[in-house]
């Protein structure tokens, strides 16, 4: 198969009823994680790059591991931008092959917000790739990106509304209470305010800062209307805790083809929890 955008897939798993999974991707052994699992439980799945992969990665090597991959799955594949704040970065990589994108504008004021996702999604629909936009910030870390608790913002609903009909926008991330990185307690999701979001906006809405939200949260959170929840941090942990393992117990290992395996059989357990909270098993 070929990369695909998110488009038909977020509006698929809005009639069904489940989400898509968006894991945050590094590199060839991470990638290759996220597929073999999406294959074996028969998921689609949105491979999540952020600045800072891409620019690690570089653009076109991606772009190409993302296509080899998609070539070589049984399963609705996409690569997906997340978290790009510069716009001709955004422009040059869809104009590239990326099928889809987000641009976040979202530390920027309202207005500021709407204009430049008209600009991506003028750009990006000529393409036929698919933009994603957030509204509301979340508290944490993401790659560069850092937002302290104090000015992390709740998505207004109305606001949503007319953001959605102004920009045109394929799918919106909203901020109901989660945060990136790791949570220090417990978080509490604003049910509520989803419900009354999910009432005013068509578009599928998306979920971020998903990594360690109690799995019983996000599935109600999917229940009201979340089609696309991201993982990332918890990708992460296992992966480099399988690594560091390996070396503790093989301190003269040199090898990264025997190191990398047990970090990518870590990574894939997480990968088919993930697949089964969002309900995507079997929906490909």
């Amino acid at each position: 198969m070929k990369l695909v955008s998110s488009r038909e897939m977020l509006l698929k798993a809005q009639r069904e009823g489940y989400a898509v999974p968006a894991f945050n991707i590094h590199n060839m052994e991470t990638l290759k994680s996220v597929i073999e699992v999406a294959n074996e439980m028969e998921s689609p799945v949105i491979l999540a790059a952020t600045p800072g992969t891409v620019k690690y990665a570089g653009e076109l090597y991606l772009l190409k591991l993302a296509e080899s991959a998609a070539e070589l799955a049984k399963v609705p594949v996409a690569l997906h931008l997340d978290h790009h704040e510069d716009l001709d970065d955004i422009k040059a990589c869809i104009e590239m092959g990326y099928p889809s994108a987000m641009i976040d504008a979202s530390k920027e004021s309202f207005e500021e917000n709407i204009n430049r996702t008209k600009e991506i999604v003028k750009v990006a629909h000529r393409w036929d790739a698919t933009v994603e936009a957030e509204l509301g910030t979340l508290a944490g870390i993401e790659d560069d990106l850092e937002v302290d608790e104090k000015n992390a913002l709740y998505t207004d609903p109305q606001k949503a509304k007319e953001f959605v009909e102004k920009t045109g926008v394929d799918s919106l991330a909203i901020a109901i209470g989660t945060a990136h990185g790791l949570y220090k307690s417990e978080p509490k999701l604003d049910f509520e305010r989803l419900e009354i979001i999910r009432r005013l906006v068509e578009v599928p809405l998306v979920l971020h800062g998903a990594s360690g939200v109690p799995a019983e949260s996000v599935k109600r959170a999917i229940k009201l209307g979340i089609c696309k929840v991201n993982i990332a941090t918890e990708l992460k942990i296992p992966f480099a805790s399988a690594i560091k393992d390996h070396f503790e117990h093989n301190p003269n290992a040199n090898d990264p083809r025997k190191y990398l395996i047990p970090a990518q059989e870590a990574m894939k357990s997480v990968v088919r929890d993930k697949i089964a909270m969002c309900g995507s098993e079997g929906k490909a």
